[in-house]
């Protein structure tokens, strides 16, 4: 379902597949045990084509309020149009702006500098 690795200082997280339903839960505690074992890196969650659908991005959604509130700079990466759309309108603005990216590397590249600064 997941897998994950550190590039230049990041964190970043690959969704395999789309955990249905029933797996949300399950994706989220792992994405929580991964954020807090490597904070205060910045984390890159990307969603891989059979992975960007409503309840992978759900979850994206929840990593998102998550990382919020642990100080934590998340970001994501999708190909699929319609999965940044949905970031995008259901991200929460009351903290640090989910910023989405079509690209993997390009996250990783803006989340390293993000770090850094």
């Amino acid at each position: 379902m997941l897998s994950h690795a550190l590039e230049r200082g990041v964190l970043v997280i690959t969704v395999t597949s789309d955990p249905g339903i029933d797996g949300r839960a399950l994706l989220l505690e792992k994405i929580d045990d991964l954020v807090r074992a490597h904070r205060p890196a910045p984390v890159v969650i990307v969603l891989e084509e059979p992975a960007a659908r409503g309840a992978a991005v759900s979850v994206v959604l929840r990593a998102h309020r998550l990382c919020g509130r642990l100080g934590v700079l998340l970001s994501v990466a999708t190909h699929s149009a319609p999965a940044r759309r949905l970031l995008e309108a259901g991200a929460d603005t009351s903290g640090t702006r989910l910023v989405v990216h079509a690209r993997a590397d390009t996250a990783v590249t803006a989340a390293a500098f993000a770090a850094a600064a």
